[in-house]
Order: structure tokens, then sequence, then C-alpha cells
């Protein structure tokens, strides 16, 4: 081969290299069933009142739980409100995962996860910049997205204030949320970093299993809004503080300390079952 016909060759092979498509590593897309084998008792029914073990919450955080009053649901603003990005992942609900492919480069440009009680949301590959601080602020955040390996590490912004769980542990609307989305096989986990300024002392972490389910379809989820309880004008339910009865309840029942049920970064962490010796259970009368 002579060496202008190198040349050529090189310059042919160059020229179909720089135009070739970047593929994503994964397809993460299809319909995802939960699968909530390692903490079905918080999800269904929910986790209990008092209940925030091993979560790193501050005062801020306890005080505004330990106000919550399961009525707030009967609200109007309430009856329709969807979970946001950080805790649908939580839900018993099904998922739905599209890619948007460019139609010219046939890159994926983005994916879109839809459940049954939320509104889609695009999480974007194509190296858009978050909007700045003072834009909207939404259900489903902004989400950009980079590949890791086979790993897809998403981060999220601008999100609207919500709840770490959905009896009354808040969420603040400074929080940033990382994912990590690994798939094996029919098998896609969700890994969820929380850091929220207002909120927590510490990062919060989640995973969050699902399994590919062929036969699924996803229904509607058509809401609407009644008037269930006659309240006056701006009465929203609520304790003021030192005054929920139930919020010692978990510890009573189990037999633990009432200062373990209330969380901190400290019930993290395997060194706090030595605190727990020195510290006497709850007893019916809340002491």
């Amino acid at each position: 081969m002579s060496q202008m016909t190198r040349r050529l060759a090189f310059v042919v092979f160059a020229s179909v290299v720089s135009v070739s498509p970047v593929l994503a590593q994964v397809d993460f897309s299809g319909e995802w069933a939960p699968r909530m084998w390692e903490d079905q008792p918080e999800r269904v029914p929910g986790p209990d009142l008092g209940d925030y073990l091993g979560i790193p919450i501050n005062d801020a955080a306890r005080l505004r739980a330990e106000a919550w009053d399961a009525s707030i649901q009967t609200l109007p603003e309430w009856q329709c409100r969807p979970h946001s990005a950080d805790y649908i992942w939580r839900g018993p609900s099904q998922l739905r995962i599209s890619k948007e492919v460019d139609p010219v480069s046939r890159d994926v440009v983005a994916f879109h996860a839809e459940w049954l009680r939320s509104v889609d949301r695009a999480i974007y590959l194509d190296g858009r910049p978050h909007p700045p601080a003072d834009a909207l602020h939404t259900w489903a955040g902004f989400s950009t997205a980079k590949w890791d390996g086979d790993i897809l590490t998403v981060t999220v912004t601008h999100l609207k204030e919500g709840y770490l769980r959905r009896k009354g542990l808040p969420r603040s609307d400074q929080a940033i949320l990382t994912e990590h989305w690994i798939r094996n096989g029919d098998y896609l986990t969700i890994v969820s970093i929380v850091n929220d300024p207002v909120y927590l002392t510490e990062p919060f972490i989640r995973t969050t299993d699902y399994e590919l389910n062929l036969n699924q379809q996803i229904p509607p989820y058509p809401c609407g809004v009644v008037q269930e309880i006659d309240r006056k004008e701006g009465d929203v339910p609520h304790y003021l503080p030192g005054t929920n009865p139930y919020t010692k309840e978990f510890a009573i029942r189990h037999g633990l300390p009432v200062e373990a049920t209330r969380g901190g970064a400290a019930t993290m962490y395997p060194d706090f079952k030595e605190k727990l010796k020195t510290l006497p259970p709850a007893k019916q009368d809340g002491k």
C-alpha cells in the first residue's frame, strides 16, 4: 500500500469515527414494576409517626414533622399533589422510562420517566446547563445526566418543597438531588442522595429497586378535588410544638428510647447502639 493510499484510508476512518453517534452505555427504557424487598413497611402503608431513625434531620425538620397532622391531606391543595422527583421512587407506582432520540445524530438526548402519580420528568443528556437559581421550581425539578461507565448519574435542581417521608418529614426547595441509575439485566436500582442545607445535616441516601415488566400498562391518574371536611377559610390542620400525642407511639410499641426515634445523623451509624444501652425505653406516659 502506497503512502498516499494509507493517508487516504486514515482520513476516511477518522471522518467515519467523527460522525459516529455517541451511544448510551445502557438503555433504561421500558416498563418497570416496583420491588419493595428491602423496605416494604416504610413504603406500604408507610412509616410510623415519629419514626425518624437513621435520617440525618436537624431540629428544624423535627419541629415541622411533629407539627404534621394527617388531616392536611384533605385540603384541596394537597388532594392531587404529585410526589416530587426525590420521593416518587418510593411510591408503589409502576414506572415507564422512554428515550428521546435525535432524528439526525441518533444520539439519546434525554430519558423521560413517568409514574402513576407524577408529571413527565425529562432527564437531559445533551449538555444543557441548569437554569438560574431564581427560575421556576417544579415537582419534577430540572434534571441533567452524564455517563459514569454504565451508570447514569443524574443531578436534579429546582425542586418544589416536598417531603423525605410523606408523614411529615420535610425537604426544602433548596435541596439538590443526585441519582445513580444502575441496570442489571431486568433489574433497575436507583440510588438517590438528597443534600438539603435547610433540613439535613448530612446527605440522605436511599436505594429503590424495579423489575422489567413486559405486560405492564400504567393507567391514567384522573384526580378531582372535593370538599372533604368543612373548615373555616385559611384553617390548616397542625399541632403546636409539644402537643402532638402520636409521635411517641412508635417508640412505646417497640420498646425504644424516644431519643433514638427522633433521628439525626448519629442514628445512622453503628456506634449509636452503644448509646442505646444507656437510654431507658419509652413508657406510656412518654417519659
